[in-house]
């Protein structure tokens, strides 16, 4: 059964917005990584991808209380999860006490030994293989079953349920980038803007946080970690995203095919996508 918000009216979104703006797209956080609003590009005609409804970020395990009120001001209405079962067991989400929103996760497995967990086997992680076991994250991932799934429930619940919503998985950055980069393709953002709020990750000031949840665990899996091998880890490159792309473009003709026969992103779930997150 979907919920909705039964708890009184929240505040009126003018000092978030104004908090917001202060800080550009980052929303200010202590325990949560790479909160941000993922709208306001332009799209042609002079109209823009609406603000205040597309949300992203990592994990919320570690989400102070300001952190999880500044959650329930938002209003989110649908939480997109791309994390896989032990992910979640192993990291669950703290939520307000007024949290009613409609939770859409996998029941599997959605990555194999993300990187920034410190799987795939023990090696000395330098700067190269780390940039080889991200590429090999972005190889799989339009291929990938588990993501197909969740990709296409993203659009589903985007399409057809109303309010904010919030994508996110473990970092906010892989799984999560290629969801709000797909989206924003959609909504018609040209591929330069697509491309720079995929790398608008490396910009979080939040990067202590991740640290935080993944640094120990990297390290006693590697060792020490070269700190350019964890940049490539723990950040976004260009050439991440041009992978992704690149495989399902291959193996599709286009981006626009791969998402009308994979995800069910047609014609007209697009025009209706674009009435409701563009203004």
């Amino acid at each position: 059964m979907i919920r909705h918000k039964t708890s009184p009216a929240a505040p009126p979104a003018a000092p978030l917005a104004a908090e917001a703006q202060a800080i550009g797209p980052f929303l200010p956080t202590e325990g949560i990584h790479n909160l941000r609003d993922y709208g306001g590009y332009a799209v042609p005609g002079g109209a823009r991808v609406r603000t205040g409804v597309l949300f992203r970020s990592g994990q919320h395990m570690d989400a102070t209380d300001a952190d999880l009120a500044l959650l329930d001001r938002l209003d989110i209405r649908t939480i997109i999860d791309l994390r896989g079962v032990s992910e979640r067991a192993g990291f669950p989400c703290r939520r307000h006490p007024r949290f009613a929103a409609e939770v859409i996760a996998h029941e599997g497995e959605t990555s194999n030994s993300p990187p920034h967990e410190g799987g795939g086997g023990r090696l000395v992680m330098t700067p190269q293989k780390a940039r080889e076991r991200m590429l090999a994250v972005y190889t799989r991932m339009p291929v990938n079953p588990a993501m197909i799934a969740m990709f296409t429930r993203y659009f589903a619940a985007l399409d057809t349920r109303g309010g904010g919503s919030l994508v996110h998985c473990f970092a906010g950055k892989d799984r999560t980038g290629i969801a709000a980069s797909l989206l924003l393709h959609v909504l018609g953002v040209n591929h330069e803007d697509v491309v720079a709020e995929f790398l608008r990750t490396n910009d979080a000031p939040t990067r202590h946080v991740l640290e935080r949840q993944s640094l120990p665990r990297m390290e006693a899996h590697y060792g020490a970690i070269d700190p350019e091998a964890l940049r490539n880890l723990m950040g976004v490159l260009p050439e991440y995203i041009a992978t992704y792309f690149a495989e399902l473009t291959r193996d599709h003709g286009s981006i626009d095919t791969y998402l009308a026969t994979r995800l069910g992103v047609d014609e007209a779930r697009k025009e209706r996508l674009r009435a409701k997150l563009v203004a």
